[in-house]
């Protein structure tokens, strides 16, 4: 059964069987909302935005378990359908989520691909247009060739609810363990106007290294002018730039630059304005990113540094349950290319210590380097001296990425594993790359075509791997929440400031590209720790077939994120 929710008059709420385009819909007061769900418990429940209509429900201890999210669907849809189809309510703009480090491949060209903006915001719409507009949606995906596209948007929907539920219950953190770490790093609070006394004493010593006693180091532009006139020949202050020079200045500027980092995006302000009650409550913006990996519009919890995680601490009785996903791109590329060498590599733990196994390359860091650039699309450096030993062992997985960045260089489109297409290059894009290729182009021309041609088909080429892995994380995800349904522990009853939904309930409370976190009681840890395995087995299943992707976890039960004993792949950024 599917029910469409809309808004009827006067603040109230309509639902209407979303197959039924006769049926006549149903009215209720929105707080009796809540009671109809409870009393269809099978029923997919289809609405324009669970942002929208999620929330209310989880504080009133409602939980929702099966949805349908149109704008999301809508989104990954969108490429396959004009979009002067969707109704307008579909295409209303929504706040711009908080841009993620990680994602600078897309931040140059994410401005180009904008579908535009309305002059003003529609009317909520009816449980009657919802169900059409579901309808529409379901007619695309079952003329559609792409035939995973019906499990993208059921776990995109259930990826919703997941976002609008980790938002409700919170990350378990402790406001004093985060004000010690701060004391520790940075020192003592500081008044109005003053920076950490840590910082004050390292811009001192910075100033006296330069001969630049008045310099504000926060400044680039006088910073800049300060390393120039020291004899740092410089031409910006980037840390990796920074890190090529032997000034005695160089390291207290790195540490300073690591600390003020600390403290303008983490430190005692942000406590202040995130951290209430024993809880971290970041705002998720599921499929931020144009692959589908999320973003946040508020908290920064994508962006949390190792240091600062240690005061996520679990409520007395209750643990934390971490996992990522060991190396998943690589793991990705060699199902969406169907390379059985590569997947035979995959087999275990560690991938990069397999390419050394099999004599590809001599050391470890190397095959990391080599297999990233090859993903990326490195053309210079050890990445590009590695790459024809990576092409000779695994052919197969190489020619697709570079299938795919040869479509993108042509301005073509390519997609994900379950059928996320990439977006359409700008019209400025277009404009370049026909003015090189014009009789009358000029050298310069030529170039900045060419250029942008390669650009772009780095982007399609690191879109098909980088989505997927969105895509198997998603259904990851999902299947975990509808597995950890099973495991509320009866004994405890206590009210928590998770919230009612979460009481004697292991739950996600945090989600980072490959990586979650449980909040559990301590008695399901184990259960839950066999739940994430075998979930993550699920979804390359569900993602691959039979072909045989393995994806090995490396999970820690703990009670203290600084409890953690293994390290990721990717480096602290520890500041001690």
């Amino acid at each position: 059964m599917r029910i469409a929710v809309g808004q009827g008059h006067g603040g109230d709420v309509e639902l209407v069987d979303a197959n039924d385009p006769d049926a006549t819909p149903e009215r209720l007061h929105r707080e009796a909302l809540g009671a109809a769900i409870l009393a269809n418990p099978d029923a997919r429940w289809v609405w324009a935005d669970t942002a929208d209509w999620y929330p209310a429900l989880l504080a009133a201890g409602v939980r929702v378990e099966r949805c349908v999210d149109l704008r999301l669907v809508g989104a990954i849809l969108a490429p396959r359908e004009s979009a002067a189809v969707a109704p307008a309510w579909l295409q209303a703009p929504r706040s711009a989520p908080e841009r993620e480090h990680s994602l600078t491949l897309f931040d140059a060209d994410s401005a180009d691909f904008s579908t535009g903006t309305a002059s003003s915001v529609p009317s909520p719409p009816t449980a009657v247009a919802v169900a059409a507009e579901d309808r529409r949606q379901r007619a695309i995906m079952q003329r559609s060739d792409a035939l995973g596209l019906t499990l993208l948007a059921a776990a995109e929907s259930t990826g919703a609810l997941i976002a609008a539920e980790m938002h409700a219950a919170g990350m378990p953190w402790s406001a004093s363990e985060h004000q010690r770490m701060l004391a520790d790093v940075l020192g003592d609070r500081p008044g109005p106007g003053r920076k950490p006394t840590r910082m004050e004493s390292l811009a001192a010593e910075i100033r006296a290294l330069l001969g630049a006693p008045t310099l504000n180091i926060d400044s680039q532009v006088d910073l800049l002018r300060a390393l120039r006139t020291a004899g740092i020949a410089v031409d910006s202050t980037a840390k990796w730039e920074l890190r090529d020079h032997r000034h005695p200045a160089i390291a207290p500027l790195l540490m300073y630059k690591k600390l003020s980092r600390l403290y303008s995006a983490n430190g005692w302000a942000w406590v202040d304005e995130w951290v209430h009650n024993g809880r971290f409550r970041p705002e998720y913006v599921v499929s931020g990113a144009a692959t589908g990996r999320w973003a946040t519009s508020g908290g920064g919890a994508l962006q949390l540094p190792k240091q600062v995680r240690t005061a996520l601490v679990a409520d007395p009785g209750w643990s934390l349950v971490i996992a990522d996903a060991a190396q998943l791109e690589p793991r990705m590329l060699a199902g969406l290319s169907g390379d059985r060498a590569l997947a035979d590599a995959a087999r275990g733990t560690d991938l990069y210590q397999a390419f050394v196994d099999a004599g590809v390359v001599a050391k470890r860091d190397e095959a990391k380097v080599a297999l990233l650039g090859a993903m990326y699309g490195a053309t210079t450096g050890d990445s590009a001296r590695l790459l024809p030993r990576l092409r000779r062992a695994y052919p197969t997985a190489l020619g697709f990425v570079d299938v795919a960045a040869a479509t993108g260089e042509r301005g073509g489109l390519v997609e994900t594993r379950l059928g996320r297409r990439s977006p359409v290059p700008s019209a400025r894009w277009f404009d370049i790359r026909a003015a090189g290729a014009a009789v009358e182009a000029t050298p310069d021309q030529e170039r900045r075509a060419r250029r942008a041609a390669a650009d772009w088909g780095r982007f399609t080429r690191n879109f098909v791997v980088q989505g997927t892995a969105a895509e198997w994380a998603l259904t990851w995800m999902a299947l975990l929440r509808q597995r950890l349904e099973l495991l509320v522990d009866p004994d405890v009853t206590a009210e928590t400031a998770s919230g009612p939904c979460f009481v004697g309930r292991p739950h996600l409370v945090f989600f980072l590209h490959d990586e979650v976190i449980v909040h559990t009681p301590t008695a399901q840890a184990a259960a839950v720790v066999d739940a994430l395995r075998a979930c993550a087995s699920d979804a390359a299943k569900l993602l691959f077939g039979s072909f045989p992707i393995d994806v090995p976890l490396n999970i820690e039960v703990v009670r203290r994120y600084g409890e953690l004993v293994s390290e990721s792949d990717a480096p602290a950024d520890d500041v001690r």
